[in-house]
């Protein structure tokens, strides 16, 4: 598709070009003096607008991360359970349910965003609004606030919350990655989600059974009439 440029904003029109050649081809097609001949301008005249390609990818890359972000929340706004506890494990699973909507659905904006997004993203502030866009700029800060919620209604023990927005990033990117450009990309959209499933119903676990009172190493383990507290069924 060629997008022709006539009057307004130019910039505007550039970063449009560019977020349509990234959907096609990834940052690999990125570059402003064919963008330039997209939009019917000269290069020089792009060139006023961007410096460089770098410049370029950044505006592209943010477009990117915006999409990822309403992904996400689209379905955290789709979760209904009411349960304190329930309802922040669904929104954990949620979270990275959308991460993966997102790079199936836009898988060459979700290689500009994590090939080319400028900063390394930081952790929520504890205490911050997952329901607040504004209090979460990035996925990583979203995913930073649901880690909070289930350490505040004791699902996840304190001790396990530092750094787990790596671990969680980590396997769903990496899930994310196999099932767009990876071997697991051939697979069937309904086995897909159900081992999306199965990956971050493990996830739950683990993060459950932190909370379980811990013993001595060569302490035996006890029987019990139930399950133990926080390990999810």
């Amino acid at each position: 598709m060629t997008t022709r440029y006539h009057h307004g904003n130019l910039r505007t029109a550039l970063v449009d070009a560019a977020v349509e050649v990234a959907s096609e081809k990834g940052p690999d097609g990125l570059a402003v003096r064919d963008l330039a001949r997209r939009v019917g301008v000269s290069h020089n005249a792009a060139y006023r607008h961007f410096s460089d390609r770098d410049a370029l990818v950044e505006e592209v890359a943010q477009r990117g991360m915006q999409g990822l972000l309403a992904a996400m929340h689209a379905r955290l706004d789709a979760v209904t359970e009411t349960d304190p506890v329930e309802r922040a494990r669904c929104r954990l699973q949620e979270l990275g349910k959308g991460y993966v909507d997102y790079a199936l659905a836009e898988p060459g904006l979700f290689r500009v965003v994590f090939t080319a997004y400028p900063e390394p993203p930081s952790a929520a502030p504890s205490g911050s609004d997952p329901d607040d866009p504004g209090a979460a700029p990035d996925p990583y800060q979203l995913l930073g606030a649901a880690l909070d919620d289930l350490v505040d209604v004791g699902f996840l023990h304190p001790d396990a919350r530092p750094d787990a927005e790596m671990t969680c990033w980590s396997v769903v990117h990496g899930f994310a990655v196999l099932t767009t450009e990876g071997p697991l990309r051939a697979v069937p959209a309904p086995e897909r989600d159900a081992a999306l499933d199965r990956v971050l119903a493990t996830i739950d676990r683990s993060y459950g059974a932190t909370t379980a009172p811990r013993r001595p190493r060569d302490e035996p383990a006890m029987a019990t009439d139930g399950p133990t507290r926080g390990a999810s069924g």
